[in-house]
């Protein structure tokens, strides 16, 4: 299963990185949002070491619901949705696949919002690099499974691009908040590891929890 998963993902990164219409709206937009964080925030040590950790969630809740609005537009347009499913893999491997194709795309955001965070609003988001890495992997992962799940669900509805993020950010609450709160114990003037595990912790359990609920309900929601 795991290995037809892998083929899907790299079908569709494969896709995206020949057309870069995902990519690069979600770059372009991450890095508007963070020239517009540059200008409305005052240039304060104290300030933004308070309000960095909330501009790099929302850059990445915005920028995650524009992958994830796309994430299966490809097949609806094609119609070819179906022959996916009928296809000789497991459906759950359509679900892990996009699952994972959606991770990487937010990861290489992630890449790009980050330093210009840390240039732009002199941040300090490289103090703790390897702890700052694995809160955005396991936030960026926990995004792509319940955002995958929504995607396919509203796949054929009309207005699925205004309902996407309207249910998914609710679910998402949790896990925006412990990547908040993970990255500012990071950054504080005096940088507590003991908390930013505890919330990387939290995101871990969040993850796997939702991974779950996820290749449990999937099948049963494509098919209706």
């Amino acid at each position: 299963m795991l290995g037809h998963a892998l083929r899907i993902a790299w079908k569709d990164l494969r896709i995206e990185m020949r057309s870069k219409e995902i990519l690069m709206t979600m770059a372009f937009f991450g890095a508007l949002l963070v020239v517009i964080y540059s200008f409305a925030f005052p240039a304060d040590a104290a300030a933004v070491r308070g309000s960095v950790p909330g501009m790099l969630w929302v850059s990445l809740a915005f920028t995650g619901t524009i992958a994830l609005g796309r994430a299966f537009d490809r097949e609806r347009e094609n119609d070819t949705m179906r022959a996916l499913l009928l296809s000789p893999v497991p459906r759950l491997s359509v679900f892990i696949g996009k699952a994972i194709a959606m991770t990487v795309l937010i990861l290489g955001v992630a890449v790009i919002v980050v330093p210009l965070l840390a240039l732009w609003l002199n941040a300090p988001l490289f103090d703790y690099p390897l702890e700052l890495a694995a809160i955005v992997a396991t936030g960026a992962l926990g995004i792509a499974v319940v955002g995958s799940v929504f995607a396919a669900t509203l796949l054929k509805a009309r207005s699925r691009d205004v309902l996407l993020p309207v249910v998914l950010y609710p679910i998402l609450l949790p896990l925006f908040v412990a990547g908040t709160k993970g990255t500012a114990a990071l950054v504080q003037a005096h940088p507590n590891l003991e908390i930013a595990h505890y919330w990387m912790s939290f995101l871990g359990i969040y993850d796997a929890a939702f991974l779950v609920l996820s290749l449990w309900i999937f099948e049963s929601l494509v098919i209706e």
